[in-house]
């Protein structure tokens, strides 16, 4: 079984629309490997042509000292072989397969957690990459903990880890209930039991003393933060950052769009999608508190803000 690359318990998860390559690298950037041990890209998905080098590397983005993984979501197919032929000559280190997504689009193609109702397909598709990039590279996969309900959950995670998966990652919830809280994690001891190879539980981690918690109530091997990472991008480390490190962050973030070529409106659309879950730094506090960026609708104004906010904190220091 090869070697997985992490360098800690901890992960942050792959979010579509979310995780993008600049994003990413700024909370890569906040941590040492000693506190943020991996990452995977946004799942890139195979419909009918394979995916070409190029796009591959843009979408692992700047490679450090942190691990990055790459994500493909497709049905099993040539185009899916071809697209993890190509990474591991691109360079990847780690190929994570996707059958957690429960998006229409991903269930309508019978790929993401539309496998959830097929552990023998699953394991198909987890062998054939397995077969496909040979012994030197890690796959894994991403799971959830079933489709309508968890009655499959064990013979999930079996299937996934007779595919060959080096390490299987579970998200507590099934397809059905999507995002919804709570994530049981009996369901995560319950799939630790049942495998093989190490297990990373994913759902419901709200702070960074949860990651540890996690780890000791279910006997997981690595925690995967998503949702939360996005409100305190420090929750790795358990640094708590000031209102100016908070303001400097966004606005990194909003240069960077910018930066590649992203229109102002879209910009602090973006900014929006993180202040809604944001928790640290006491700038968006409360209910009221968040709704006061999310109803902004002068995107000027929210950057100001944001750059008033920076000031502010840096004369009090």
């Amino acid at each position: 079984m090869p070697r997985l690359p992490f360098t800690a318990p901890n992960l942050l998860a792959p979010m579509e629309g979310v995780t993008d390559p600049l994003f990413r690298q700024l909370v890569l950037e906040l941590h040492e490997p000693k506190d943020l041990g991996g990452t995977f890209t946004e799942f890139l998905r195979i419909s009918h042509q394979a995916r070409t080098r190029r796009t591959i590397l843009q979408h692992l983005g700047t490679q450090g000292p942190i691990p990055v993984g790459l994500q493909l979501m497709g049905r099993k197919s040539d185009a899916l072989l071809e697209t993890a032929r190509t990474a591991v000559s691109a360079g990847v280190e780690l190929i994570d397969l996707n059958f957690g997504c429960p998006a229409k689009g991903a269930l309508k193609g019978c790929a993401g957690a539309a496998m959830m109702d097929d552990p023998r397909g699953l394991e198909d598709v987890v062998q054939s990459i397995h077969d496909t990039v040979g012994s030197e590279i890690p796959v894994t996969a991403k799971l959830r903990a079933g489709g309508d309900d968890d009655s499959l959950l064990e013979d999930l995670v079996r299937a996934a880890c007779a595919g060959g998966a080096a390490m299987v990652t579970l998200h507590a919830r099934t397809r059905k209930e999507a995002y919804a809280a709570p994530a049981p994690w009996e369901r995560l001891a319950r799939a630790v039991a049942a495998s093989s190879v190490p297990l990373c539980g994913n759902g419901g981690i709200d702070s960074h003393a949860d990651l540890a918690r996690m780890r000791q109530e279910t006997g997981c091997t690595y925690a995967m933060v998503g949702r939360a990472a996005l409100g305190n991008p420090w929750i790795f480390s358990g640094h708590e950052p000031s209102a100016k490190e908070c303001a400097e962050f966004l606005l990194a973030y909003a240069d960077g769009l910018m930066g590649r070529d992203a229109p102002l409106r879209g910009t602090v659309s973006r900014l929006k999608q993180l202040l809604r879950h944001w928790s640290v730094g006491g700038i968006a506090d409360g209910a009221e508190g968040r709704r006061s960026w999310l109803h902004e609708g002068d995107p000027e104004a929210v950057l100001a803000r944001l750059g008033t906010l920076a000031e502010q904190d840096r004369q009090r220091v």
